[in-house]
């Protein structure tokens, strides 16, 4: 059997309704939705499509829980572990744009670790570029590479969070995201988003307890359907509120804007 997505993707389908099992496969896996034509628009509306591609998002993650799982090793060690692992998730999915280009900065940030340097994001940043324009040179012609990195950019310069105010530090990330990518968005595709900050802070705080639970999902229902029942019905309450908020912040007036329209 090839090892490939599809194997784990199958295991949410058989837990979930749509659209929420084609939202988790989406948000942990990167694959295609498979939901209506009528719900695509809706998540266009409110701009939260970049949710069901892979970002630096999965990489941050899978890092964190490698590198807690392996604490007890030499920092040499399990930096190796964490390395290796996100090298093989990247090859898991498949090496696109996004996903390599966040898989490239948390390897070189792991790097920095081991050697004792002071990481710097953006220096990351434009060595992934580098690398990815002499490997994949056509890759930085894509739109969704350019939105990965006008993102990423965004949050580098702008983005750093207020703990004393989480709503604040919230809306300032969303906004951070949005700085190079909304123009870009709307040169290319003549369409923006109003409601997106504020879609986007309504649902970020669940999109990390999505990806443990639905990796957990997954993985244990691979190896028994009991055994991932009780994440996959975590997931569907998490998944089904964030469908509702979709659809309601998709029926207010002058929420979206498309050129030509």
């Amino acid at each position: 059997m090839e090892f490939s997505p599809s194997i784990f993707t199958s295991v949410i389908d058989s837990y979930l309704p749509e659209p929420q099992a084609s939202l988790l496969n989406g948000i942990i896996f990167g694959v295609d939705l498979k939901t209506t034509k009528s719900f695509y628009q809706q998540l266009k509306i409110v701009g939260l499509l970049h949710l069901v591609v892979l970002s630096g998002s999965n990489i941050t993650l899978i890092g964190a829980v490698v590198g807690n799982l392996t604490a007890y090793f030499s920092k040499r060690i399990s930096i190796l572990i964490t390395v290796l692992t996100i090298i093989s998730f990247v090859m898991f999915v498949g090496p696109q744009a996004p996903i390599v280009r966040a898989g490239i900065m948390g390897i070189l940030t792991y790097v920095a670790i081991l050697t004792g340097r002071r990481n710097i994001a953006l220096y990351s940043l434009i060595l992934s570029a580098i690398f990815i324009g002499v490997v994949f040179p056509k890759w930085l012609t894509s739109i969704s590479m350019q939105l990965s990195y006008g993102a990423t950019l965004g949050l580098i310069l702008f983005g750093r969070k207020d703990v004393r105010n989480p709503v604040y530090g919230e809306l300032r990330t969303s906004l951070a995201a949005q700085i190079f990518t909304t123009p870009l968005i709307f040169i290319c595709f003549k369409q923006i988003s109003f409601i997106s900050p504020f879609a986007n802070i309504l649902v970020a705080p669940i999109i990390s307890p999505l990806m443990i639970f639905g990796f957990l999902t997954a993985f244990l229902g691979k190896i028994n359907y009991l055994a991932g029942l009780l994440p996959a019905y975590i997931c569907y309450g998490l998944l089904t509120y964030m469908v509702w908020v979709i659809e309601l912040l998709s029926k207010l007036p002058f929420a979206f804007y498309q050129l030509g329209n």
